[in-house]
């Protein structure tokens, strides 16, 4: 008889309120938890417990979420969501620069974080599923799809999973203009087709991964009010990045991601 398997939560959060309630939750969910008060213990129980996603509270009691999540990514790929009483965008806008897969404000529905996590743990899961026979060199990059890699001048660039996921919808449906909707379900799900906050955050992210020394026209071209296109660009091409032009009645907000 197969042995059923219960993903491991790690949650990080100084109330120890929410602790109980998170860890209930969870618990009736199917899900083990492993609870931190601090910064510094959740560092020393992700390496011993070795969780497949962790829940971070910014706010903590000796170092922050931020610098949590930061070394926590030093010793390899785990999905974050950030819980935090905060919720202007510029905490929001960190977290997602810094890694994070999703974002929740207190106070929060416990099913809500539930399905979060859920939902997290699913793309992470397709990402590292996914396989084909295709590589490619563009310019300066050279693209393994089945390998999952990403190398710039030989050099390897290390990507999240998320920054992945979203390089390989684009990549894969190269020379098609993806709506902003379309980019947001396949990565994120279709609970995040109305959030381009998430994706203007995580474009500009990759770009700077992808191409931190561009002078030139972007791999990943901008349609804005409509969404974005991975294109093959010469490596020689100088000039301020092309944009596409603009439909009439469309709105204009995106040229933010760029």
């Amino acid at each position: 008889m197969s042995q059923e398997v219960h993903p491991v939560i790690l949650v990080v959060d100084d109330d120890v309120s929410i602790q109980k309630v998170v860890r209930f939750q969870l618990n009736d969910e199917g899900f083990r938890t492993v609870l931190a008060s601090t910064g510094e213990e959740a560092i020393a129980l992700a390496f011993e417990a070795r969780p497949d996603l962790a829940v971070l509270d910014i706010t903590l009691p000796d170092i922050s979420g931020y610098e949590v999540l930061s070394r926590l990514r030093e010793r390899g790929p785990i999905p974050a969501i950030m819980l935090t009483a905060k919720i202007r965008d510029t905490d929001k806008v960190r977290g997602l620069e810094l890694g994070a897969d999703d974002y929740i404000a207190k106070p929060f529905n416990p099913e809500e974080l539930t399905a979060r996590i859920r939902a997290v743990l699913r793309r992470s899961r397709q990402q590292d599923g996914t396989s084909a026979e295709e590589s490619m060199a563009i310019g300066d990059l050279a693209i393994d799809l089945a390998k999952r890699t990403v190398h710039r001048k030989g050099e390897l660039v290390p990507l999240s999973r998320t920054e992945w996921g979203l390089l390989e919808v684009l990549v894969r449906n190269r020379g098609k203009v993806l709506m902003n909707p379309e980019i947001l379900g396949k990565v994120w799900g279709p609970e995040y087709v109305n959030d381009l906050q998430y994706l203007r955050v995580w474009v500009s992210r990759l770009r700077r991964k992808l191409e931190p020394e561009r002078s030139g026209e972007s791999v990943i071209q901008t349609f804005p009010g409509m969404g974005y296109m991975f294109h093959e660009v010469a490596a020689s091409t100088a000039g301020e990045e092309a944009v596409a032009p603009e439909p009439p009645g469309a709105a204009i907000d995106e040229r933010a991601a760029g």
